[in-house]
Parts: structure tokens; C-alpha cells; sequence
């Protein structure tokens, strides 16, 4: 029996987890609504345990700060840097041009 893969979106994941852990349904039933294996719904439920912990971490305002600050630091060191290679490369054309290269 040959069936076509079935893609569910984060929150229909969700609404299957949450069908058997809140609403109390067997898994077996929950698979059979949805049409997935059994073997799919544990691999969900673990990689839900398993990012959960992310859920209830904080960062405080100033890791915020220093996260924001790095980022915006990044952004303006990678703007020089096009800035640095369209010059190079403008150089670069002018001098085949003068040579004759292009």
C-alpha cells in the first residue's frame, strides 16, 4: 500500500500532541484521525519535550541590549564590507578597460 506523505504545519502538530495529552485521546486513535504513524506522533512529542525548556528561559534586557547591539554592529561591518568590494571592483573594471581587457 502505497499512500501519499501527509504534511501538517506546526500547529496542526500541535493540535495532535494536544489531542492526546490534553484531551486524553489514545494515540492509536489520534493517528488513525490525522492518518499518521504512530512512530511520527512520538517523534513530535519528543522534539516538543525537548524545546520546551526554550520556552521558559529569559533573557534579561541587558543580554537583549548586548544581542541587539552585536547584531547592529554585524550589519554595519558587512555594509562596509559591500561597500569596500564595490569599490575594488569598480577599480578593478576601470583598469581591464584602461589595459584594453574588456
Amino acid at each position: 500500500m502505497t499512500g501519499k506523505r501527509k504534511r501538517l504545519s506546526a500547529e496542526e502538530k500541535a493540535v495532535v500532541l494536544r489531542r492526546h495529552l490534553v484531551d486524553k485521546i489514545p494515540v492509536s486513535e489520534v493517528c488513525e484521525q490525522y492518518g499518521i504513524q504512530p512512530t511520527v506522533f512520538y517523534r513530535w512529542q519528543k522534539q516538543l519535550f525537548e524545546g520546551a525548556a526554550t520556552l521558559f528561559e529569559r533573557q534579561s534586557p541587558k543580554q537583549d541590549r548586548r544581542s541587539e547591539a552585536k547584531v547592529q554592529a554585524l550589519e554595519a561591518k558587512l555594509r562596509k564590507k559591500d561597500e569596500v568590494l564595490g569599490e575594488l571592483l569598480e577599480e578593478h573594471v576601470a583598469l581591464k578597460k584602461s589595459l584594453g581587457e574588456i
